[in-house]
C-alpha cells in the first residue's frame, strides 16, 4: 500500500477563481430575460386591450344589426299595413264605382222612361200617390175624412186618363169610396176636448155638491126649501109653513125601506173627486188611442161615481152627468173598411203599360190584352 501510493500523482491544491470575471453573463441573461418578460408583458396588454375594443365593435356592430332588423321589420309591417290599407280603399273605390255606375245607369233608365212616358203615365202615377196617401190616412192615422178626399182626388185624376184599362180600378175605387162614407165620422179631437172641459168640472166641485139630505135626520134642507116656497105664496101657506116646521122639531120622521147612504168626510170627498178625475183621464187616453171597451167602462164608472156621491140636484153635477152619458153612448172605433183593392189594381195596370213600352222599345209585339192601351 505505500508503494501504491507512492506511484500516485501528486495531488495539486485547488484554487477558486476569482467570481466576479464568471458571473457577467449570467447577468447578462437575466437582465435580457427580464427585458423580453417586459416586452412580452407589454405585447399581450397591448393584445388584450385590442381584443377588448373588438369585441366592443363586434357588440356595437350587432347592435346595429339588431336595430337595422328592427327597423327592417318595422319598415316590412308598415309596408303590410299601408298595401292592406291601399288594397281596403281600392276596393271600397271599386264598390263605390260600381254603386255610381247602377246608379248612373238607373238614372239613365229613369231618363229614358220619363221621356218615354206620356200623359197618362204621369195621372196614372199621381193617382197611385194619391191612393197611397188614402191608405196611410185611414190605416195609421184613422182619419176618415182626409182619406175620403184623397180617394176622390185619385178618381178625379184617373178620370181625366184616356187608359180603358183603368176601368176595374176605377169599378173598386167607387165601392171604397161609398165603403168609407157610410162609416161614421169620429172628432177625437172634439172628444178629447170634452172630456177635458169635464175632468176641470169636476176639479171645481166643492163639497156643497156631495149628498147631504139621505142621511138620518138630515131633513133640513128639503124643509128650507119648503120654506122658500112657502115664502113666495100667500100668508096662509107661510103660516102653515111654521105649524109644519113646529112640529118637525117635536116629531122626526125617519124612512127606513130606503138605503141610507153615510155623510162624506173631506178626505173622502178629496179621494172622490180624485178618482173622478182619473176615470176621466182613462177615457181621454182610451180616446187617443181607439180602445173603445176601456173608453166606455171608464165613463160607465165615472157616471156610477158621480150618482153615488154628489148631489143630483146641483146644476153642475147634473149637466156633468148629462155630459158623461152622451160621450158614453160616442163609438170611438168604428170598423174601417179596406181601400188597400184599387192601390193593387192600379200598381199592377202601371206594371203592364212598362212591360208593353219595354216591349215596344224592344221590338217585340205588344201583348194582345193591350191593344188598345196609349202608348
Amino acid at each position: 500500500m505505500t508503494e501504491s501510493n507512492n506511484q500516485l500523482p501528486a495531488t495539486t491544491p485547488h484554487t477558486n477563481p476569482p467570481s466576479g470575471g464568471k458571473t457577467w453573463p449570467l447577468w447578462i441573461f437575466c437582465l435580457i430575460l427580464l427585458v423580453g418578460l417586459v416586452a412580452l408583458s407589454l405585447w399581450s396588454w397591448q393584445q388584450w386591450l385590442s381584443q377588448q375594443k373588438l369585441e366592443q365593435s363586434v357588440g356595437h356592430v350587432s347592435e346595429l344589426n339588431r336595430q337595422l332588423d328592427q327597423r327592417l321589420d318595422q319598415g316590412t309591417n308598415d309596408r303590410s299595413d299601408r298595401l292592406q290599407s291601399l288594397e281596403s280603399s281600392l276596393r271600397e273605390q271599386q264598390q263605390q264605382l260600381g254603386e255610381q255606375q247602377r246608379q248612373i245607369d238607373h238614372n239613365a233608365r229613369e231618363l229614358l222612361d220619363t221621356g218615354n212616358r206620356t200623359r197618362t203615365d204621369w195621372l196614372l202615377a199621381e193617382a197611385e200617390y194619391l191612393l197611397r196617401i188614402a191608405n196611410q190616412r185611414l190605416l195609421i192615422e184613422q182619419d176618415i175624412r182626409g182619406a175620403l178626399a184623397a180617394l176622390n182626388s185619385a178618381d178625379d185624376v184617373l178620370r181625366e186618363t184616356d187608359d180603358v184599362g183603368t176601368y176595374p180600378v176605377r169599378e173598386r175605387l167607387a165601392r171604397e169610396i161609398m165603403a168609407l162614407r157610410s162609416v161614421t165620422d169620429v172628432d177625437r179631437t172634439g172628444l178629447y176636448l170634452k172630456l177635458e172641459a169635464a175632468r176641470e168640472t169636476v176639479t171645481d166641485l166643492t163639497d156643497q155638491a156631495l149628498i147631504k139630505d139621505q142621511a138620518p135626520g138630515s131633513d133640513r134642507g128639503k124643509s128650507g126649501q119648503a120654506q122658500a116656497s112657502a115664502e113666495e105664496q100667500g100668508p096662509a101657506a107661510r103660516a102653515w109653513q111654521r105649524v109644519t116646521d113646529s112640529l118637525a122639531n117635536v116629531v122626526s120622521v125617519r124612512r127606513l125601506d130606503e138605503p141610507v147612504k153615510p155623510l162624506l168626510s173631506p178626505d173622502q170627498s178629496a179621494w172622490a173627486r180624485l178618482n173622478l178625475q182619473l176615470m176621466l183621464e182613462q177615457a181621454e187616453l182610451a180616446v187617443l188611442r181607439g180602445h173603445e171597451d176601456l173608453y166606455t167602462q171608464a165613463l160607465e164608472k165615472a157616471v156610477t161615481s158621480l150618482e153615488t156621491w154628489y148631489d143630483g140636484t146641483d146644476n153642475r153635477v147634473t149637466a156633468l152627468r148629462d155630459t158623461l152619458a152622451e160621450l158614453r153612448d160616442q163609438d170611438i172605433n168604428p170598423e174601417l173598411p179596406d181601400i188597400s183593392q184599387s192601390l193593387t189594381l192600379l200598381k199592377g195596370r202601371i206594371a203592364g203599360r212598362h212591360a208593353n213600352n219595354e216591349a215596344e222599345m224592344d221590338g217585340d209585339a205588344p201583348a194582345s190584352g193591350n191593344e188598345g192601351d196609349d202608348s
